[in-house]
């Protein structure tokens, strides 16, 4: 169910035993302070994981007006909606993590040209589009707004460090909820991992052997190699 600032708002209410709210524009003191900390509560509860529905991708091509004297040689401009990276890479599947960069006064340095960027984005179609939070995003950032808001509304220290314990158990379950939605992640091979099985590759090619063949098996570990002999298997 598509969240809605409405029900947020009560839920963070409900957490501070306070009366509901019937609309946004309910004269009311809880009112105006959830309004006062909508803004930060929901930009940084959007920067502590790698939400996928707030997942953006571009390519980015340098800004040609700066030249660095030394360094790296070309400078990328952070997007407007940048929030927190989450990738950067050479090919635009992400499948060649790019390590040789630096992140600087809102620019990336490096020596690739273009540069592909993930990132948390609060763009109103990612990150800001209440339409695609899941429920349990929303219930970490009802209690997050309820923890920010308690001493104003309740005056209570002992309820805010409670909400506070509470804030972090949702926080933990709406990143594991998230991470089941996104597929596995593997860490890229070593240039080591990938010259051994290159030359491999190139060595079976080159052999010319009738009926034999040489594969390297990425289950495998990486001296361990299958040939297979007039239809038969070795290893």
């Amino acid at each position: 169910m598509a969240a809605d600032k409405l029900a947020l708002y009560n839920e963070a209410l409900g957490h501070l035993g306070e009366r509901r709210l019937a609309s946004l524009a309910e004269n009311r003191e809880p009112r105006r302070a959830l309004d006062q900390a909508w803004a930060a509560a929901v930009l940084y509860t959007l920067e502590q994981a790698k939400w996928s529905f707030a997942i953006r991708s571009v390519q980015l091509a340098p800004v040609p007006s700066i030249a660095p004297g030394f360094g790296y040689g070309l400078a990328y401009q952070k997007p407007n909606d940048w929030l927190k990276t989450t990738a950067v890479a050479t090919d635009e599947r992400f499948t060649h993590p790019l390590v040789r960069y630096t992140d600087e006064s809102g620019f990336w340095w490096t020596d690739t040209d273009p540069l592909f960027v993930r990132y948390v984005s609060t763009d109103p179609a990612y990150g800001l589009d209440l339409s695609r939070w899941s429920p349990t995003f929303g219930e970490y950032l009802a209690l997050r707004l309820a923890q920010k808001t308690c001493q104003r509304i309740t005056g209570s220290t002992s309820l805010m460090g409670d909400l506070v314990k509470l804030e972090d158990v949702a926080r933990k379950r709406a990143k594991s909820n998230d991470a089941n939605n996104t597929p596995p992640v593997f860490p890229p091979p070593g240039s080591w991992v990938r010259a051994r099985t290159g030359r491999m590759s190139s060595e079976g090619e080159s052999s010319g052997s009738a009926g034999l063949t040489t594969t390297s098996d990425p289950q495998l570990p990486t001296d361990f190699i299958t040939v297979t002999v007039d239809g038969g298997l070795e290893g």
